[in-house]
């Protein structure tokens, strides 16, 4: 259910200022303890809306009306519920709109009890009754968690947008802020648990949400770091719907680094039914199912010592998906169970740009996956969720050619044996249960989070067979290689990776046109010396004005990361007892290498963490305002702000001393890869954004977003060019983009077609100029020239415009809701711009200064789908 009110706090030890944490957090609850002791009492006022047949009615739009004023707006959700709390005791009229639906309407008295939960039934619209109803994202709102730059799409916006294969996750990533994103990548939170499974369908997903609240304690990231989604219950009536959908190479254009057109073919086939088990409708079900064939062609784009080298590899991925859901309603309570299961192969990985196709790699994932969730209503006042997931997944990886040493050329080429042989395994529980209480004019919310308590295994034999390092083509020409690298040992592992975090946080209203949020979160993981994580967040909303059109609002708050599990498998790996991976500086190029009894006496390559690593965090802190223009359009300004301590960064700390560089301090270890928290960064974003009913045939959203950002590290793979020099580290990030333009919606032509568009524009990324030799005699060719610090380059800009075109044909006339075939066509990148990437910045490559690809040039989707 969409709570109309939130609060949001989070709370953490933080060595530089812990006392203005606890000044914020004693503010917080100061202004807590006013509200309780001066506050009016105040109500929860909710309900259901549903249509004539009793199926239930989502996204319909509810407000709360006071004489000729409206109080509060919500909307309903997947359940058909709408809530609104803080409802100070009066009469009022609760009316409900939903598009093909009359209007309802119910006077109520909020006396000093709650009232019973209300029931809207909406009868069907005439023709000419039938009216638009506005998005609920238009209106202001004064609660401090109900931020208007939220980015919300519903199911039905979706289906009218342009979406590539299906992927709305890889799809919205576009809008999330790189500098909000944990070093485990974005945050995608499916019914309420963090997850890594993001191969949902688009037909499974009810809505997507980001920027939801983003200084929320029961969130570890910040709002522009996650996705949330949740998926579709169940109907109370028989719905369903199979579609085919297909793109082909002829309809594509051809990309700018291919000689001939890539001959990629992809058909995907998805079936989807869900209704009630029963008549009564407490029991419903859903069932999904979906086969995706997909033959790519990536580009290889590289330079050998006969010139250049253009062809293209093939590569065959394959998927089945299998979903079963079931939910049980019990009064206002609601049970749910979903089983997925998830089979995918790729053949041919890995080739493109650099890398021939002779050092393809195939791989092959599965994963069995059981998720439930349950709703109790205890009272009007208190409510608890609880959501458990387990997965049990295998995967494995194994090079195209085994037994062949692999090549490598920095930036010119990679050819051999890709050099990989890895078996995963994880059996993995997580869990969140959140209990909300509302008293007064206050909104609690406390709550535990398990995001991973698991069992991780894996077989490492990797590199087994070698890989040679050549600083450029001269030197591969002469046969004289700056490093040979190779594995020997015991690969096997098993080890448990376990976080967990709880939080509360407290939302109160302290006047109709002011509220304030804040809370305090702790983190915890097994992995990690730093056991101090408390993260306190802050928030306010103050409206202003009678009819409270502009409303100003601002948070601040702290936000930790965690170790991911990859950096942890490397320590446990590289200990000095498991695998032995040694390094050869300058070798002699032959056929004979070193076998396995000569790798064990050589000094091997150590990873650890750093006896000291910290947990990082980010300090964030904003102010905007929301700005209602009319009634269907609203506009947003917010200016943010982020600063970063103890980022995580890799560092040799074995690696040979200044003057020279030419003995290393420990001569019985060769690397020893130190994972450490010493990294630092700093970014401000101004945003401004147009949503709603841009105009009578458009709705949608226009955002433009000038940022800029600083660092000194890109995460745990990032070394610096001097390990005992950090001073050239600070620098732009690798991800600063000045300016971001993106724009989404749909222009509706009535009966005869919808038309969905996203177009995207932002100016380049930088890249960092090395010289690209061993200038310290460590294995690593990153080096700098003297003065020249990181990202100094300058990338080029993108643009992309894709659109969707789709019309639905009813086939029976005396049934418009009845079978129905929907037809669509999507183009990507319409205008078939070339958008470079991958530029060299290695000056001993010979494409330095250059790009290496491109992204994909236009291409044509068509799907077809029978519904009901």
């Amino acid at each position: 259910m969409e709570t109309n009110f939130r609060f949001k706090l989070r709370w953490r030890s933080l060595s530089p200022s812990r006392t203005i944490q606890r000044g914020v957090i004693w503010a917080a609850l100061a202004a807590s303890l006013a509200g309780v002791c001066f506050g009016q009492t105040v109500q929860i006022v909710s309900g259901t809306v549903v249509d004539p047949s009793n199926a239930i009615l989502y996204g319909a739009s509810v407000t709360l009306t006071s004489g000729k004023q409206d109080v509060l707006r919500a909307t309903t959700d997947a359940k058909g519920e709408f809530r609104f709390d803080f409802v100070v005791p009066g009469r009022y009229e609760v009316r409900a709109e939903y598009p093909g639906f009359k209007a309802g309407m119910v006077r109520i008295t909020v006396r000093a009890a709650a009232p019973s939960p209300l029931r809207l039934e909406l009868a069907i619209a005439d023709v000419e009754e039938t009216v638009r109803v506005d998005s609920d994202a238009s209106q202001t709102n004064t609660n401090a968690s109900e931020n208007l730059d939220l980015i919300r799409l519903r199911s039905g916006d979706l289906e009218n947008l342009p979406v590539l294969d299906g992927d709305v996750v890889g799809a919205l990533a576009r809008l999330l802020d790189p500098a909000s994103v944990g070093s485990g990548g974005a945050t995608v939170v499916i019914d309420g648990l963090p997850s890594s499974d993001h191969n949902l369908r688009a037909s499974e997903i009810q809505e997507v949400r980001i920027n939801n609240n983003p200084y929320s304690a029961e969130y570890a990231r910040p709002g522009r770091g996650r996705i949330e989604i949740i998926t579709k219950t169940g109907s109370p009536k028989y719905h369903g719907s199979v579609e085919y959908g297909l793109r082909d190479f002829r309809l594509d254009a051809r990309n700018a680094f291919a000689i001939e057109r890539p001959l990629q073919r992809r058909r995907q086939l998805e079936a989807n039914i869900s209704g009630p088990l029963l008549k009564d409708n407490n029991d419903t079900f859903s069932l999904t199912a979906s086969r995706t064939r997909d033959g790519l062609e990536p580009i290889v784009y590289a330079f050998g010592l006969g010139g250049p080298i253009r062809e293209n590899a093939a590569q065959t991925q394959s998927s089945t998906y299998l979903s079963a859901q079931f939910t049980r309603r019990i009064h206002e309570d609601a049970l749910s169970f979903r089983y997925t299961h998830f089979d995918w192969s790729n053949a041919g990985a890995g080739a493109g740009g650099f890398v021939l196709p002779q050092a393809a790699y195939k791989s092959a994932s599965r994963y069995h996956q059981l998720y439930s969730s349950y709703r109790a209503v205890f009272s009007p006042t208190l409510l608890n969720e609880f959501f458990v997931r387990v997965k049990a997944g295998d995967s494995a990886t194994a090079s195209e050619l085994p037994g062949v040493s692999k090549i490598v050329v920095t930036d010119a080429f990679t050819s051999g044996g890709a050099q990989v042989d890895r078996r995963e395994t994880e059996r993995r529980l997580e869990l969140n249960d959140t209990v909300s209480w509302s008293h007064s004019r206050h909104l609690v919310k406390a709550g535990l989070n398990v995001p991973a308590f698991g069992r991780i295994g894996s077989t490492d034999r990797s590199n087994f067979d070698g890989t040679f390092y050549f600083a450029s083509l001269d030197d591969y020409a002469r046969h004289k290689p700056f490093s040979f690298m190779r594995q020997a040992g015991d690969g096997h592992l098993v080890f448990w990776q376990k976080q967990a975090a709880g939080f509360v946080q407290d939302e109160v209203k302290l006047r109709q046109n002011l509220s304030l949020a804040g809370g305090v979160r702790y983190e915890w993981q097994n992995y990690g010396a730093d056991y101090h994580n408390f993260a306190p967040r802050l928030s306010f909303a103050y409206g202003l004005g009678k009819a409270l059109k502009t409303v100003v609002r601002g948070g601040a708050g702290f936000f930790y990361d965690a170790v991911p599990a990859s950096e942890i498998a490397a320590t446990l790996l590289l200990n000095g007892s498991r695998l032995h991976e040694v390094q050869l500086l300058n070798p002699v190029y032959a056929d004979t290498l070193p076998g396995a009894v000569s790798v064990q006496r050589l000094p091997p390559d150590l990873a650890r963490f750093s006896p000291g690593l910290a947990s990082p965090y980010t300090f964030q802190y904003s102010l905007g305002v929301d700005r209602a223009l009319r009634k269907s359009l609203t506009l947003t300004a917010t200016y943010t702000a982020r600063r970063g301590v103890h980022l995580y960064r890799s560092r040799d700390v074995n690696a040979p001393l200044a003057p020279f560089y030419l003995s290393r301090p420990d001569p019985s270890v060769a690397m020893l890869r130190q994972f450490e928290s010493s990294g630092a960064s700093r970014d401000h974003a101004l945003q401004a954004a147009l949503r709603g009913n841009l105009s009578r045939f458009f709705s949608g959203m226009v955002m433009y977003e000038l940022s800029h950002a600083m660092n000194d590290t890109d995460g745990f793979d990032s070394f610096p060019a001097n390990n005992w020099d950090l001073r050239g580290e600070w620098s732009r990030a690798s991800s600063d983009i000045r300016h971001y333009l993106y724009l989404y919606g749909t222009v509706s032509a009535g009966r005869f077609f919808k038309l969905g568009v996203i177009f995207s524009a932002n100016s380049g990324k930088p890249y960092t100029m090395t010289t690209g030799v061993d200038t310290y005699h460590n294995g690593m060719t990153n080096a700098r020239l003297p003065g020249v610090t990181r990202n100094s380059l300058q990338g080029a800009g993108a643009a992309t415009f894709d659109l969707r075109w789709s019309r639905e044909f009813p086939l029976h006339r005396s049934d418009k809701n009845g079978l129905r075939l929907n037809t669509a066509v999507d183009v990507f990148n319409v205008m078939n711009r070339v958008n470079y990437r991958g530029f060299i910045g290695n000056l001993s490559s010979p494409f330095f200064g250059y790009p290496s690809s491109a992204a994909p040039a236009r291409r044509i989707q068509i799907s077809a789908a029978v519904r009901f």
